[in-house]
């Protein structure tokens, strides 16, 4: 139980840092899934530490508000142990991520690893480039990239969620 609410689903988006594409999935994903019913877990997190404790970059800040979200109030962490066991889904922005990931995963962990685009038909694999060095249109492109994302994801466990109560 989480604020009162059965959790079916518990999704952590993870990039490098926690404070681009992991905190935009976070914030695109929480729509989407409110917006299908869904009741799932959701935060990010990092592979790395470079960021503990601080809000997402101004300029995702600025990217999820132009399409309608606050991540604002979001603040970095790094991945634990225990992550593995909580959220049903980890999500990485890409492959050095995913590679970060899987040898941090705990023999026993329960979480099931993916890329962010794997739910997207026909782009399973490729990454969510990184929007870090780039301008306020690398952070408009990398959440339309992101928005595509969470928005298959969110389908994906909806469509998982009916055949499991069927």
């Amino acid at each position: 139980m989480h604020g009162g609410i059965e959790h079916r689903f518990g999704v952590l988006f993870v990039c490098l840092g926690n404070i681009c594409r992991s905190p935009m999935a976070e914030g695109a994903f929480r729509v989407a899934a409110q917006e299908r019913g869904l009741a799932v877990l959701v935060d990010s997190a990092g592979t790395a530490s470079y960021h503990l404790g601080l809000e997402p970059d101004p300029r995702a800040i600025a990217a999820a508000r132009a399409n309608g979200i606050d991540i604002a109030g979001q603040a970095a962490r790094q991945i634990e142990r225990d992550d593995f066991y909580r959220f049903s889904h980890i999500i990485a922005m890409d492959r050095a991520n995913l590679e970060s990931l899987q040898s941090k995963a705990p023999r026993a962990g329960t979480a099931r690893l993916a890329m962010l685009l794997d739910a997207v038909e026909g782009r399973r694999g490729e990454p969510v480039a990184d929007p870090y060095y780039g301008d306020a249109a690398a952070f408009e492109a990398a959440w339309q990239v992101i928005s595509r994302g969470t928005q298959a994801w969110a389908d994906k466990l909806l469509r998982e969620s009916t055949q499991a109560s069927a």
